[in-house]
């Protein structure tokens, strides 16, 4: 009689990389993804020790994919904005694993050559030293939260959308101008938050590195 076949770890990741497509890093488990491969949990706990451990082997593949196109060029400010620009868009292919990079962060690779090309150009400002840690772990915090957003409004239905639109145009436009005067002054000019995604990303970022820029002596 022939064994279980054994997976390996980058079948494995696949795997699991194409149920979080579908599904949240709530509902995952290392249950499921082993009654997909056809094998028992305990086969899987051979190359992860856990599903966090896993879920953040996932997230690395995206960094990862992100720094296979990315190319260190230009002044520091430039090599920020590539970078933040190029694991938005990496992200954006596979939105259910923002929330994952977001929650369990990663300890591979990709993380390793997120988190090198970062301080290497912060360290390239002219920041002092000890002012370049402090200001990494802003930058990744404002990247985390800014991409996990988006992911977020991407990863609704077309129903849904419409659904959130009607609701937001009844919140707006229908604002009782005396409880919310500026609300309803500006009615017509506020945008949804799915509207412009890629430029209020780059203006937020352009606003931290100048932050970040107003700090070097």
């Amino acid at each position: 009689m022939t064994g279980r076949r054994r997976w390996s770890t980058e079948e494995i990741l696949d795997t699991a990389a194409e149920l979080l497509r579908t599904s949240d890093a709530e509902s995952f488990s290392v249950r499921k993804l082993a009654a997909v491969l056809g094998t028992d949990s305990s086969s899987l706990y051979r190359h992860f020790r856990n599903k966090t451990e896993l879920l953040r082997a996932v997230a690395d593949r995206i960094l990862l994919a992100a720094m296979d196109g990315y190319r260190s060029e230009g002044d520091w400010k430039q090599r920020v904005t590539a970078l933040a620009l190029h694991l938005r868009e990496a992200f954006g292919e596979q939105p259910q694993l923002a929330t994952v990079w977001g929650r369990y962060g990663s300890g591979g690779t990709g993380s390793r050559l997120v988190m090198e090309e970062l301080l290497q150009a912060l360290r390239a400002s002219g920041l002092p030293d000890e002012e370049v840690p402090v200001r990494y772990h802003r930058i990744v915090i404002l990247l985390a939260g800014l991409i996990a957003s988006e992911a977020g409004i991407s990863t609704i239905t077309p129903k849904e959308y419409e659904q959130g639109m009607e609701q937001f145009r009844v919140a707006v436009l229908g604002a009782d101008p005396e409880r919310f005067p500026a609300l309803a002054h500006f009615a017509r000019d506020v945008r949804p938050l799915g509207a412009d995604r890629r430029a209020a990303f780059e203006e937020i970022v352009a606003a931290q590195l100048a932050h970040i820029e107003s700090q070097i002596p």
